[in-house]
């Protein structure tokens, strides 16, 4: 059972972010605000959890609390600002729609870029240790991975809809074939070396 909150008397948001490390399509981060008295034994990192767990724990999640929110930064910002400030701004966004004002953030990760003037703790494998921030990684998770699923019946040669655009050899191989498409970060090594194609 994972922890439920870091300190009992501030209200405190989970983030986490989906997507840092993937070849294509946008970055997607939750903020989760729960209940103090909240549990939930199936609740855990969304990396340990079946496609089928998220899914089920997702509308829980949101019913249970006090306040959710998912921010999303584009192909085209990552590109431009980098993965590592695309995940910072994803997180930024998602705390912006909070309709309650959380009182402490707490950070899945070794770091992060202060939100207003709202205390924030960084955890790294938080999703693993803290309810809110397993909450947020389920929330990021699968509304990226909807998404991933969407583009995937325009762009069925990637194979998005079992690899979500992680540099998977399928993914890689389809890209060597296809080239790549607009969703792809032209940021990102989309190819290694050795697999390069002779002009």
């Amino acid at each position: 059972m994972l922890k439920k909150y870091l300190n009992k008397i501030l209200i405190e948001a989970g983030c986490d972010e989906a997507g840092r490390g993937c070849l294509a399509g946008p970055v997607h981060a939750a903020a989760v605000i729960l209940p103090k008295n909240f549990k939930n034994k199936l609740l855990n990192d969304s990396k340990k959890l079946t496609d089928k767990q998220r899914k089920e724990l997702r509308p829980i999640i949101e019913e249970s609390a006090i306040a959710w929110a998912v921010g999303i930064v584009s192909v085209e910002e990552i590109d431009e600002i980098n993965i590592l400030n695309a995940s910072f701004l994803a997180m930024h966004r998602a705390l912006d729609q909070l309709k309650t004002v959380p009182e402490s953030l707490l950070i899945d990760g070794n770091r992060f870029k202060k939100y207003k003037s709202i205390p924030h703790n960084c955890i790294i494998q938080g999703d693993g240790i803290y309810l809110s921030i397993a909450a947020a990684s389920i929330l990021a998770k699968t509304y990226r991975d909807d998404l991933m699923d969407e583009l995937h019946e325009e762009f069925p040669h990637y194979d998005w809809l079992h690899n979500r655009a992680y540099a998977t050899a399928s993914h890689r191989k389809a890209i060597q074939q296809h080239g790549i498409t607009i969703h792809h970060r032209t940021s990102f090594k989309q190819l290694p070396d050795q697999l390069k194609l002779e002009l």
